[in-house]
Order: structure tokens, then C-alpha cells, then sequence
């Protein structure tokens, strides 16, 4: 395994490479959700290249972009377990310059996730364009619970024409049902045990449709009901397209959560 820091340095390995590139781009603080998918490119391509990056423009002010968690150790130390051939750890100053090229994300960028955080995914996908530019991958691996991060990402792809094949992978989550996040390590012992509300409401949902229930209002005042003490900042039921459904569509339809526990931000979903 080897460990690239400058935009130079992938560049030279890049071009040595003729053979099928798997791609996983981290912030780093990698847990087992990231492991899946860095295993999953392993096994599907020749070469696997791992990112690992705070990118600060997909932070907004007063968020936790300086005390995002950060493993740089014993993330390398995954990495090689995981036999991961390239590792690209550059610094903000090699990503980004004084005049960038801003990116702007389409329509679904301001739903949800940004509208309590606009301008986010602006800064996810210029880092995202940025890196698949630099690592031409075959194959890029993002987890479905950023549910629509995935989205855009799959648009972006497409609008720009980028060879790039996206692999949705699935949510991992502690055996207690808690999907991982690298902000879990922020969460105290009680906040811990409430955190399983969130997964517990939308088990209890997929379980009513399974039951025949299709009603989306039905089905967010019983997950409210569950989450009652918990600081719900919204419960969304969408299809595939991110537009709000009155009923379930099966096969089509995301049940997505967000809720806070002090100044952490949790994010899940279930795809029906």
C-alpha cells in the first residue's frame, strides 16, 4: 500500500494504471461501514484507491468541521488490512485554490438535508468532480445512507457525461441497529441508547407496510410517536426522485430520518 499526498503524486500512479480503478471516498474516522465498502471494491476491481479528506466546503459555519473526528493512523492501518493499493490523504491547500470553479447542484440540493444546510451539497460535489477527476475510477463506492448525496452524485455523473460507474452499498449497522457514523464516537452514554429510537421507528414502519400499510401519514405519526423524546428535525417519505409521497410506492420509496442529540446531527434512512 502506498500513501499519496500530492495531486502530482496520483497523477504519475494513475497513468501506470490500465486496469479496472475501485474508488471509496472517506473523511477519514473510518469504521466498519467504510470497511464494507472498501472490501466490496476489493473484491470487484484490479485496483482500489481510498480517499481520505475533511473537505471543508461541505461544512457550513459553526458546524463541526474542527472537531471532526480524525484517525489518520490507524485509518492507514484499516486501509492496509483492507488491501487497499492507493491511499490519498493530500491537504486543503492541494485540493482547493485561491480562484476555484464552483459547482452548483441541481434542484434536490435544497430539499432536506439542504434545506437546513444550504450550500452543502455545492461542496460535496465539487470535491467529489474533483477526485473522480484525479482518480478516473471504473467503479466509485458511496454508502445508501446518505441517501441524497447518493442521488446527486448519480446525477452529476450523468448531466456530466463521467465514465464512472456509481455502486450503491448497503447501510451497515451496529448489532443494536444503530447505523454507523463516523459522529457516533460524539454521543454520550444516554444519547447512545436514545439514538436506537431512530432505527427502532423505521423498523416499525417497514414492518406496517409489510403489514399493508401504504399511508405516509400513517406511518410518520406512529415513527413520531416512537421518537417522541427525541429532537426530530424531520421525518421525509419520498420516492426515488426525492419527491414526497402521500403513499408508499414499493420499490421506489425512501423513509428518511434526522434527529439531534445536542450539537450531533444523526442521519438514517430504510429503502422499501
Amino acid at each position: 500500500m502506498k500513501i499519496l499526498k500530492t495531486i502530482e503524486e496520483l497523477k504519475e500512479i494513475r497513468k501506470t494504471i490500465n486496469l479496472s480503478v475501485g474508488f471509496v471516498p472517506t473523511m477519514g474516522a473510518l469504521h466498519d461501514g467504510h470497511i464494507s465498502l472498501i472490501k466490496q471494491a476489493r473484491e470487484e476491481n484490479d485496483v482500489v484507491i481510498v480517499s481520505i479528506f475533511v473537505n471543508p466546503t461541505q461544512f457550513l459555519p459553526g458546524e463541526d468541521l474542527d472537531k471532526y473526528p480524525k484517525k489518520d493512523e490507524a485509518d492507514k492501518k484499516i486501509c492496509e488490512m483492507c488491501k487497499v493499493d492507493y491511499v490519498f490523504m493530500p491537504e486543503i491547500s492541494t485540493m482547493y485554490q485561491k480562484e476555484e470553479v464552483l459547482i452548483k447542484a441541481p434542484n434536490i440540493s435544497y430539499i432536506l438535508e439542504g434545506e437546513s444546510r444550504p450550500g452543502h451539497f455545492d461542496g460535496v460535489l465539487q470535491v467529489v468532480l474533483k477526485l473522480f477527476n484525479l482518480t478516473k475510477p471504473t467503479n466509485a463506492y458511496f454508502g445508501k445512507k446518505d441517501a441524497q448525496q447518493l442521488a446527486l452524485i448519480q446525477q452529476m455523473v450523468k448531466n456530466l457525461f463521467l465514465d464512472i460507474n456509481i455502486v450503491p452499498c448497503e447501510i451497515v449497522r451496529e448489532k443494536d441497529g444503530l447505523a454507523l457514523s463516523s459522529r457516533n464516537v460524539y454521543l454520550n452514554d444516554t444519547q447512545r441508547k436514545d439514538a436506537l429510537l431512530i432505527s427502532k421507528s423505521l423498523y416499525q414502519a417497514a414492518s406496517l407496510v409489510g403489514k399493508g400499510e401504504k399511508k405516509s401519514a400513517i406511518l410518520k405519526a406512529k415513527m413520531y410517536e416512537i421518537m417522541k423524546n427525541l429532537e426530530v428535525e424531520y421525518i421525509a417519505i419520498v420516492n426515488r426522485n426525492f419527491n414526497q409521497i402521500e403513499e408508499v410506492e414499493l420499490k421506489n420509496t425512501i423513509i428518511l430520518v434526522v434527529a439531534r442529540f445536542g450539537n450531533t446531527r444523526l442521519l438514517d434512512n430504510i429503502w422499501l
